[in-house]
């Protein structure tokens, strides 16, 4: 483990305190009765587990504007709908299916949405890498509608929400990449992620997109104690873009090695989690403060898949002059991401479905990813089904780092079709070859307001999905709990998860087969 200025051994993992078995007496009242008396110890669960990463430890806005109501007039420009204030911008829609997304503008800059790549105004060499390298034919719903926002001048603030597997790494990569002057040798973007893994992945996608563009960069991330690099020891940070998870960037900040004089643009990738009060809040804000303190023009981009409403509201006070971009709770989770229930009798009933049901199937459709609560549980199920002749693979925080890397890069390249995860991988981990995830634990929240913790429930079922491809989900209960925490997440997103018998192999043929992967 890499350790921190004072020698502490320093934790790098994503995974939050709902794993934990807690007696949630104190729960509130939707939940009060699913927890009066204390559940017996699950499979797995001998040790609580607070994976919580101790490394990365108002201008009035106008009204939200429905993209379905703005229509072309005779002259090619977009009538304003009745009702809608003179300072509102108004976005045109790429195609009707846009109508979900809801933007809301600040400021006098009327926008276009982009029907192609071209309209952005980017450079050959941008152009070139977005073709040639990412294989793109044209933008995204959200890049469409959020790139006129990054890209133009007075280039303002933005709070992005949108669909996991949408687009929205390229809107914010792209972004840095136009705003990048690669004559001046010195950090002019920065990008905040929760975890390391993510945060490589990001550099991954930025290194391929500008291949042709000269504009280099660094990951700020922890490291193994053998491979670490004092941040006090390094040279200053010459490269033009920095990606990297909280605690490592505050210490090339504090050492300064890390110039904030330059940085134009602030990256926050899954942004609600990195401002939630239980995330990286503290961490974030100061970030924020040290760049506009050196800085105060610098554009800020907060993007993810989820904020709920307390998030959304402090980010708004947060990030002034903001263009919005939010996606309606109910159709956040993808149609095309068929979710199911599985009762079964009890824990160990739990890897027989995986045995017998699921992992047969799921080696002719492509990779799996399996979600527990727990280190322990990770570590208990990877090692019961190794010991059963299953090959297949476990991530979670407490392996060392080099391990971590080992891992992703097998199931990347498709060594290993089966992965076992906490919430490491929950957010953002991005495989497109990923059809089936399995919540082998519900995820659920521990700390105040208890219950299901919604914005991990999608991110994880997210994983697959990706980018419009068919994708399921399929949902273990075992408790009256779990049934209880299963019936709120369909009120939350209006979505019905049908249930599939535990020991019908029948069963679960069908419903792939109707979600378009069998």
């Amino acid at each position: 483990m890499a350790e921190d200025e004072k020698g502490n051994a320093v934790v790098d993992a994503e995974e939050n305190v709902m794993g934990q078995e807690k007696d949630s007496s104190t729960n509130k009242e939707d939940i009060s009765g699913m927890m009066k008396s204390k559940e017996k110890k699950r499979w797995g669960d001998e040790e609580l587990d607070d994976d919580k990463d101790v490394e990365e430890k108002d201008d009035k806005i106008s009204g939200a504007i429905d993209i379905s109501s703005l229509k072309l007039n005779e002259k090619g420009t977009v009538d304003k709908p009745e009702g809608v204030l003179k300072s509102d911008k108004l976005i045109e829609p790429v195609d009707p299916d846009e109508s979900h997304i809801k933007a809301v503008t600040s400021g006098d800059t009327p926008y276009t949405s982009a029907k192609t790549f071209e309209d952005l105004n980017l450079s050959a060499e941008l152009l070139r890498g977005l073709y040639s390298e990412m294989g793109f034919e044209k933008p995204s719903k959200i890049q469409a509608i959020t790139l006129p926002m990054i890209l133009l001048p007075p280039h303002q603030n933005l709070i992005a929400q949108a669909h996991n597997g949408s687009g929205k790494t390229t809107c914010f990569v792209l972004g840095m990449l136009s705003r990048v002057n690669p004559k001046v040798n010195a950090p002019q973007a920065l990008c905040v992620c929760p975890t390391r893994e993510l945060a490589m992945q990001n550099q991954e996608v930025l290194q391929k997109m500008g291949m042709y563009t000269g504009i280099t960069s660094v990951c700020a991330v922890p490291t193994d104690v053998g491979s670490h690099v004092s941040s006090s020891r390094r040279g200053p940070v010459n490269e033009h873009i920095v990606i990297g998870t909280p605690g490592t960037l505050k210490k090339w900040m504090s050492t300064k090695v890390l110039s904030m004089r330059y940085i134009t643009i602030l990256v926050f990738d899954e942004a609600d989690h990195m401002l939630a009060q239980d995330g990286f809040k503290d961490d974030s804000l100061r970030i924020i403060k040290d760049i506009q303190k050196n800085r105060g023009n610098c554009q800020i981009l907060l993007f993810s898949a989820t904020f709920d409403e307390n998030v959304k509201q402090f980010v708004t006070k947060v990030i002034p002059k903001a263009n919005q971009v939010f996606v309606k709770r109910e159709e956040l989770s993808l149609d095309v991401i068929k979710q199911y229930r599985v009762k079964c009798p009890d824990e160990l009933a739990k890897v027989e479905v995986l045995k017998e049901r699921i992992f047969p199937l799921a080696e002719k459709l492509g990779q799996s990813i399996i979600f527990v609560r727990t280190r322990e549980n990770a570590s208990m199920l990877h090692s019961k089904l190794e010991a059963e002749g299953y090959k297949c693979t476990s991530i979670q925080g407490g392996l060392k780092l080099e391990d971590r890397d080992r891992v992703i890069k097998e199931f990347r390249s498709g060594l290993t079709k089966i992965l076992i995860s906490t919430d490491v991988l929950a957010r953002g981990f991005d495989q497109a070859q990923v059809t089936l995830v399995v919540n082998f634990d519900l995820p659920f929240k521990h700390n105040h307001p208890f219950g299901p913790d919604y914005e991990v429930y999608l991110h994880r079922i997210g994983r697959s999905g990706r980018f419009g491809r068919k994708g399921a989900a399929f949902n273990f209960i075992t408790t009256a709990q779990d049934e209880h925490i299963m019936d709120m997440i369909e009120r939350h997103f209006q979505r019905e998860v049908p249930e599939v018998p535990w020991d019908s192999e029948e069963a679960f043929e069908t419903v792939l087969k109707n979600a378009g992967l069998a």
